[in-house]
């Protein structure tokens, strides 16, 4: 369905395109009779059709910046030089100020506010040009009523902002209600697969690991075997230990007791418990805790989710570096910071952390990230990622202050 629509829509994109592109080499031919053959002017009007309608024809095979960038400053010389060409058409100046509306179609801000400029700054020496320089009197009816011309290309501008204003706020809002409805669904899938999976795969390694202890107490095997079965045991704790991930997603335990608790108390807290993990990776963790900051949360889950952050920023970092924890209180919220100098993350990995079962550990799960995740959203909090490859992480969790210690004060 979705490569039949989409084949549709290019079929429609195509059709148009086609009809202005038919529409401009007609107003070429017809400038024909109006211009002398082998003119400037009317090798350029020729020129720019040309490019034009190549651009406009290649795009949905090249949908690039620099293509669309193109298009806009292409387009603009196009409109202005007919604008010139043709004075005694007065309509061309409407053309003039739909300019930016191209942009509009692309739906990019940075494009569309390029093409505004352009624009604004184009038509200022247009203006000038009519005003001082030229003396043919081409552009009378610009002339007579000057003032009224330039308010009128101002609202319009105006207008087509507005338009795009809240076009593209519809957009952004649609995007974020899209992702949300994705999200959703990977954590129902995520859940009902987690209860499955516990249920089928718990009971036989609680069996195999039970014998495996048996058999490691056994004399009659020799320390190399026993060895052995240490290992194996190890690996069925961590496999234990993903399943545990799992039941915590499929039950994310909402009824679990909230309490106040002092954030300098408990970063305090995990940070001595890490300060011998991170010496390890010879990384020190330096603390920076601002008096006051106080959250209603449950104890046990915080404590998981800061471990989870300073765990994988002692892992992210090289050999030396240092992981600086923060925390302050902003107006309602209480800000907590932990900043690491390691490997970094691009743009595309930033967006896909949460998401079950991404990892940038070659033995992740990705579901540790994903229960930090939902540990934030319960909790009415937020949380944000600032990285650059290269040039380390800094994450930034932010939870509402809590009123009821304020109200004991």
């Amino acid at each position: 369905m979705k490569q039949f629509s989409g084949l549709i829509n290019k079929k429609l994109y195509y059709f148009i395109m086609s009809t202005i592109v038919f529409l401009m080499i007609l107003g070429w031919l017809v400038s024909k009779s109006r211009a002398v053959e082998g003119e400037l002017g009317y090798f350029l009007h020729f020129l720019l059709v040309a490019i034009i309608s190549t651009c406009l024809l290649v795009y949905p095979r090249y949908e690039t910046h620099i293509l669309r960038t193109t298009i806009i400053v292409i387009g603009s010389v196009y409109f202005y030089l007919i604008f010139f060409l043709y004075p005694e058409t007065w309509t061309n100046v409407i053309f003039l100020c739909l300019i930016p509306a191209l942009s509009i179609l692309f739906f990019d801000s940075k494009l569309f506010y390029f093409s505004l400029i352009l624009n604004a700054i184009l038509i200022t020496m247009t203006y000038s040009y009519i005003i001082l320089i030229d003396e043919s009197n081409l552009f009378d009816h610009i002339k007579l009523d000057l003032v009224g011309n330039m308010i009128n290309f101002v609202a319009s501008q105006l207008i087509l902002y507005f338009i795009f204003f809240q076009s593209f706020a519809r957009i952004k809002k649609m995007k974020v209600y899209y992702e949300e409805i994705q999200n959703s669904e990977r954590l129902k899938t995520t859940g009902q697969l987690s209860a499955a999976v516990a249920h089928e795969i718990r009971n036989p390694l609680t069996v195999v690991k039970g014998f495996l202890q048996f058999y490691g107490e056994d004399k009659s095997f020799n320390v190399e075997v026993k060895r052995n079965f240490s290992l194996m045991i190890d690996e069925l704790n961590t496999a234990e230990y993903v399943i545990s991930q799992f039941l915590t997603i499929a039950k994310p335990g909402t009824d679990k007791v909230r309490e106040t608790i002092d954030v300098k108390v408990v970063l305090q807290s995990v940070t001595d418990l890490l300060k011998s993990y991170g010496l390890l990776y010879d990384n020190e963790i330096n603390l920076n805790v601002e008096e006051n900051c106080y959250i209603a949360v449950n104890l046990i889950e915080f404590k998981q989710l800061i471990i989870n952050f300073i765990k994988n920023a002692i892992e992210a970092s090289k050999k030396g570096d240092n992981i600086s924890v923060w925390a302050k209180r902003k107006k309602d919220f209480i800000e907590i910071e932990i900043i690491d100098y390691g490997c970094g993350m691009s743009e595309e990995e930033v967006k896909n952390l949460g998401a079950p079962f991404y990892s940038l550990k070659s033995k992740g799960t990705g579901l540790g990230l994903m229960i930090c995740f939902n540990i934030v959203e319960k909790y009415h909090g937020t949380i944000h990622f600032n990285s650059s490859k290269g040039k380390g992480t800094t994450i930034v969790l932010r939870f509402p202050f809590d009123n009821k210690y304020q109200h004991t004060l």
